[in-house]
Formats: structure tokens, sequence, C-alpha cells
């Protein structure tokens, strides 16, 4: 990596520290607290967006793992997300638990499932690994739609209990801003470390060659479920933010679209890279909802197209652009920019 002038590296702690200089620090603290303080001085339904955007990001920050790093491409985080949802609306309302302990026990859940749905990886890999994965978003669908009627409540789905954290009842989007970026800190920090240890060393040996990580002796099962494992957990924890945020939870409350959404904002952010959740959720869901103001302007030259047809329009339209002009996404492009300003006057 490219390093300013006078940027020495004097123990091995400082050359692998992310933040070394107090005005980074300083940056980073006072971006938290801007956020943390905007239920002040913004809207509601932008809080409420940016509710939605955190909360993609910890399902994309999932799947980067086992997709961006592993290189094991998963069409069924969406589904971990309903069986997330689920698990703890149902701890919530069966067994009285509190919201803080049925997240992680929904996370969990929601692993353990994803497990089921990784067993395949070891035999199979690419287009059929692909296949595999998408059974999953049919089948959970399907289980929650026609098993357990008296509990799960078929088509109609349960009505999700508002939580409630240290006796304040986050029933509004600047107060529920407060868990989702909480969270996002924390799964963050999480994934970050992930990459940076033997699991994520193990996870990018089989991404770039996984017959010669298993003759170093990466254990590719053990790695391949990991991976596995913590992107659903990681699903879960979204599904669990996002229903009770909606406050309704059914079969088709995270659908197939919703996992190839969330699949094209880890292309268009940058995969395998940290930063790429980041950009990728949040541009694409500024653009669903820049689709909402040019939509009656598209409905004029499509008469028989909905309000709505303009969100899969500009989701498509940029997704091919950032294929063919940035295939590495917008993390790349952020590393081209910051390398530019360290050796600055002698960039091209």
């Amino acid at each position: 990596m490219i390093r300013a002038a006078g940027d020495f590296r004097e123990s091995y702690a400082d050359d692998l520290a992310t933040i070394r200089r107090p005005g980074q620090w300083l940056l980073l603290l006072g971006l938290i607290a801007l956020v943390y303080a905007s239920p002040l001085f913004l809207s509601q339904s932008t809080i409420a967006l940016l509710n939605r955007i955190l909360i993609s990001i910890i399902a994309v920050q999932g799947l980067n793992l086992v997709t961006g790093y592993t290189g094991q491409v998963s069409l069924g985080q969406a589904a971990f997300m309903t069986v997330g949802g689920y698990c703890s609306t149902l701890l919530m309302i069966k067994s009285g638990w509190p919201f803080w302990l049925a997240l992680p026990a929904a996370a969990l859940g929601a692993g353990m499932i994803g497990l089921l749905f990784a067993l395949p990886s070891l035999r199979i890999k690419g287009f059929y690994l692909t296949m595999a994965t998408l059974s999953a978003q049919f089948i959970i669908p399907w289980f929650t739609r026609n098993a357990f009627p008296d509990t799960l409540n078929q088509t109609q789905g349960l009505i999700v209990p508002v939580p409630v954290l240290f006796g304040v009842t986050l029933n509004e989007p600047g107060k529920y801003l407060y868990l989702t970026l909480t969270c996002v800190i924390i799964t963050t920090v999480v994934a970050y470390n992930i990459t940076r240890s033997r699991s994520g060393r193990a996870f990018v040996a089989i991404r770039d060659n996984d017959l010669a990580a298993e003759l170093l002796g990466v254990n590719l099962f053990h790695y391949k479920l990991q991976a596995f494992l913590l992107a659903a957990m990681y699903g879960g924890i979204a599904g669990v933010l996002s229903v009770h945020q909606l406050r309704h939870i059914n079969y088709e409350t995270f659908d197939l679209t919703n996992s190839i959404l969330l699949l094209g904002m880890l292309v268009v952010g940058g995969l395998g890279t940290n930063l790429g959740p980041f950009f990728g959720a949040t541009l694409v869901l500024l653009l669903t909802e820049a689709a909402i103001t040019i939509g009656p302007q598209i409905q004029e030259y499509f008469p028989n197209a909905s309000t709505t047809a303009a969100r899969p329009l500009l989701f498509g339209f940029a997704l091919m652009l950032f294929l063919i002009y940035q295939p590495r996404g917008l993390a790349y492009r952020w590393q081209r920019l910051k390398t530019s300003w360290r050796i600055r006057p002698f960039r091209k």
C-alpha cells in the first residue's frame, strides 16, 4: 500500500493497525457521533431510510464473507433473514424472551439453518452451488407458509412485537436508529477481524484456488461451513432488525428479489472488501428512493407500467454499468482516490 511521505511504521502493531493517525480517529468518531445525532435534525422518513441502509449493510456483510472472501456464490441470504425474523418473533411471542436475548438466539438459529444448505458446498461449486443455495429461497418460504399453521399463521404471518431495551420502547425510527447503528458497528468490527484472522486468510485461499488451498492443509469443508454459518448469522441479525422495524413478517417479507438485490449491492460496492457493503447498500437504496421520484415520469411514456417499475430498471441499469466500467466496485475506486491523494502532486 502506498503511504504518504513521512508515514513510517515502527512496530508490527503499528503496521497492522487499521486507523493509525489521530486525525483519522477523530474523523471516524465524529462521523459515528453525527449518525447517532441524526434523529435530532433529520426527518422521520430520512431516518427510516437510514435504518434500511444500516440493516442492508449487515446482510451484505454476511454475504461478503461467503461470496466476496470465500468465493461461494449464495442466492439464499434473504431466506436466512426470514429464519432470523421468525425465530426472534416466536421467541418473544411464545416464550416471552426479551429482545436482547431473542436477537442472538435468532442469529444462531439462522446460522444452523445456513449450515444445512452449506453441506453441498464440499461437493459442488460455481453455478451448481448457486442453484443449491437458491433452493433455500424456495424451501424456507414454503415451510413458513405451510408448516405449523397454528404457530406460523400461514400466509397471514405474524405481528412482530416492538423491541424494548433498557426500559426504552423502540417504536420510532429515531429510537430504532440507535439499535441498528450499534449493531452495524459491532458486526463491522467482527467481520473486519474475521477477515484479518486465520479464518479470513483461509477464506481467501479457497476463493483464489481451492485445490491449492487444500494441498497446503486448508480444511475446505470446515472453512466453507464456517463462511456459510457466519453469512447466515449476519442474515439472521438483519432479518430480526428488519421485521421489528416493519412490525410484521410472513413468507413474502424477504423473497428472491431481496436476495438478488443484496448480491447486487455487494457487486456494486466491491466483492471481498470491507467497505463494499457500505458503498453498495447506500447507493442501491438511494437509487431505489430516486426511482419513486421518477416513477410518474416513466409511467407517462409507458402507461401500462406501474409507478414502482423504475426500481428494477434503475437497479439493473446501475448493475450493468458497474459490471462493464467498474467491475471491482466502489470500494476499489475509493482506494484509488486515496492513493492518488497520498502521492499528490505526482499522481497521474
